[in-house]
């Protein structure tokens, strides 16, 4: 992708798991400004490859929601659901190639492999920024039955590049380069590229998509700057031009916990309920005027 030659886009990928709230608010209305003031394009991607937990009705009030902010944003709007075909060709291809292997392990036996090497070293094992062990890497040189369930893992240690790969932090609102992050600082093992039920993960999805969608500008919560090493790695061995990424604060409630839908925050439509205007929701999420 020629970056030079494109205009501007920005974008908003939500998950239809449940309700927007406030912080959700926050990251589309960011995205939307800046792309208003560097001249880009605003677009929307709905991020569903949860099967179990997406709903129809959640899209429905994304769209819903984000109307009532007074967001715009081109048609028509990505659907992760729509693109399995393509995650799927580029797992196989990897997969041929040993860059990736299948893994049958559950939750459960990934907790008792580490309890034990723990217990047999009696040292804590290693954890990936998000707090989750590593894989002990079980299933890497397992065969595993034809056409039985299993996710996709990448063998991190065949996955090599360049000693300078990694991405700069900009500063909003106008990009400003920052820290530069190395790649290879990186901390997520064999991480899963493709889920058992559905044929890829969100951060294989993301990287496709936004190449896809030539977005040129990643604006997103702080939480996911540690998973961007991830991100470059997967870049770098799809040949892709990196967008620009800059990771902003995350908005918390009374105690200090980020807002979530997994934490009951209030949602956009409770706020509405209440009597919140747009205004107010707006002033909430502190995005300033000359933005």
């Amino acid at each position: 992708m020629n970056r030079a030659r494109l205009q501007p886009a920005f974008r908003f990928a939500p998950s239809p798991n449940g309700y927007l709230h406030l912080g959700h608010a926050y990251s589309a209305l960011l995205n939307q400004a800046l792309a208003r003031r560097h001249g880009g394009r605003f677009l929307l991607r709905i991020e569903d490859i949860d099967v179990t937990r997406c709903r129809p009705e959640f899209e429905q009030a994304i769209y819903e929601d984000l109307g009532w902010l007074g967001l715009a944003w081109e048609e028509p709007v990505l659907r992760q659901s729509e693109h399995f075909a393509r995650y799927h060709a580029v797992l196989a291809g990897w997969r041929r190639e040993g860059a990736v292997y299948p893994c049958m392990c559950s939750r459960q036996d990934i907790a008792m492999a580490v309890a034990r090497r723990e217990a047999a070293t009696g040292r804590p094992w290693p954890r990936d920024p998000d707090g989750a062990a590593l894989y002990p890497g079980t299933c890497r040189d397992r065969p595993v039955a034809e056409g039985a369930p299993a996710a996709l893992r990448m063998r991190a240690d065949a996955w090599h590049g360049p000693d300078d790969l990694g991405w700069r932090e900009h500063a909003l609102p106008d990009f400003t380069p920052g820290a530069w992050h190395k790649a290879a600082d990186y901390a997520w093992g064999d991480a899963v590229l493709g889920r058992k039920e559905v044929p890829t993960s969100y951060h294989l999805a993301v990287v496709l998509d936004d190449a896809l969608q030539n977005i040129s500008h990643v604006v997103r919560g702080q939480d996911l700057l540690a998973a961007t090493a991830l991100h470059r790695r997967l870049q770098q061995r799809l040949g892709l031009t990196p967008p620009l990424y800059a990771h902003h604060g995350l908005m918390r409630d009374g105690a200090g916990a980020k807002l979530a839908k997994s934490a009951g925050s209030a949602s956009l439509r409770d706020l509405r309920r209440d009597g919140a205007s747009r205004e107010d929701v707006r002033r909430l999420a502190g995005i300033p005027d000359a933005w």
